[in-house]
């Protein structure tokens, strides 16, 4: 993928209203607001962030390009795997650090490893990511 493509993919996540960050301090009054809260939780992260190309039941699909499946996939029992996909990227997958923080990350590798026909129970750590991050 080259460096324009990445920027409008990451433009184009960033623009989502359901990624967008609430206002701080709430709405005025008699506004009305369409923004989604940050996700926070694994499952919300999913559904806002990756659900687009690996779909809902994680199957991922075939069309312009080949979206791998996340669903009963045997690559998710080491979870660097998953950690490192999400980090740096690959192929049409462009790295994600700079939407989502490593907390974030860890949350939604944990759920992926836990759902979808998948039966990973060890939770990855906030730690686990900044340690595959330099951090």
């Amino acid at each position: 993928m080259t460096n324009i493509a990445r920027t409008a993919f990451a433009l184009l996540l960033l623009a989502t209203p359901a990624l967008a960050q609430a206002p701080q301090g709430g709405d005025s009054a008699g506004s009305s607001s369409t923004i989604a809260p940050v996700p926070v939780t694994g499952e919300q992260v999913y559904v806002q962030v990756c659900q687009g190309c690996h779909m809902a039941d994680a199957k991922g699909g075939v069309g312009a390009g080949h979206i791998p499946a996340l669903a009963k996939n045997p690559k998710l029992e080491e979870p660097g795997y998953p950690i490192g996909m999400i980090v740096q990227g690959r192929g049409a997958m462009p790295p994600l650090t700079d939407l989502l923080s490593p907390a974030q990350i860890a949350a939604v590798v944990t759920y992926v490893r836990t759902h979808f026909g998948n039966n990973y129970k060890t939770a990855v750590k906030e730690a686990d990511v900044k340690a595959m991050l330099g951090q």
